[in-house]
């Protein structure tokens, strides 16, 4: 990886600003922005990841409104706390949507430290099928029978909406917001990342298989409930040596992005 002396030096300067742990958090967040962004999945300057910071119950870190995932630093991170308020300095402005959805899931699910919701044309196709993502490929066992459904209340906007999120996410870690995307959440930013790009993989899958059968293809082939259960075991049960999403995976996909963020301005580590 080759740095310039310009991007180590904006990267220290982000650094001194927050601790040492705050900025990890940072780093892999906006990380995970530009990543989002690499697939394609990313809406322009919608769509929202958020990041419960460690040590500090009740404040996570949020995208600033107005920018492309592209765009997204470590230090333009905002950090905000379940009620919406900004506990820091900051220009911008974060999405009311954004902090309506994540501040109820961080409340509600102790476990889902970050949350990462997107509009991609195959999980909008996919959340208004019935029966959502289906066991048609190895990567969609994943999400067999772990996968929540919410009905479309309109753009997420209304506090009220917060309790009937929690409550129709429970303890799955992917959620279909009909007519809208998907939400998953993940201990980090690398399993919420992973799970994100498996699923996406599925929905696109799907679709594919779906359009082939519609133009005559003949009928789909789908395992039984059993082996699909089976499958699904394997990957949340981390049989032989399968790793939970993203522990594997990450160090090279940060890899990656270093090595491409000489002309990428800023550096997403700054």
């Amino acid at each position: 990886m080759h740095t310039t002396e310009a991007e180590s030096t904006r990267a220290a300067t982000g650094a001194a600003q927050f601790d040492p742990i705050e900025w990890q958090a940072r780093v892999s967040l906006a990380a995970c922005y530009r990543l989002v962004a690499k697939l394609g999945l990313d809406d322009l300057i919608y769509n929202h990841i958020s990041l419960r910071i460690p040590g500090r119950p009740g404040e996570f870190l949020l995208n600033p409104y107005g920018l492309l995932f592209e765009e997204i630093t470590a230090s333009s991170l905002v950090r905000i706390d379940v009620k919406g308020r900004k506990l820091d300095a900051s220009a911008h402005d974060v999405n009311v949507a954004a902090f309506v959805i994540h501040a109820a899931i961080h409340e509600g699910r102790h476990d889902a430290a970050c949350v990462l919701h997107t509009h991609s044309d195959a999980s909008v196709a996919v959340s208004a099928q019935q029966h959502g993502l289906l066991p048609l490929s190895q990567f969609a066992m994943r999400f067999y029978r772990r996968q929540a459904f919410h009905d479309y209340e309109g753009v997420a906007i209304d506090l009220d909406e917060q309790s009937r999120l929690v409550r129709d996410f429970g303890s799955h870690p992917v959620m279909l917001l009909r007519n809208h995307g998907v939400l998953t959440t993940g201990r980090t930013p690398a399993e919420a990342f992973m799970l994100l790009y498996y699923f996406e993989r599925a929905a696109r899958i799907q679709l594919d298989m779906q359009a082939a059968v519609a133009g005559g293809a003949g009928p789909i082939v789908a395992p039984g409930a059993d082996v699909c259960e089976r499958a699904a075991l394997q990957f949340w049960g981390e049989q032989g040596d399968i790793l939970p999403a993203g522990e594997r995976e990450w160090p090279a996909l940060m890899r990656q992005l270093d090595r491409a963020a000489a002309p990428l301005t800023p550096d997403y580590r700054s």
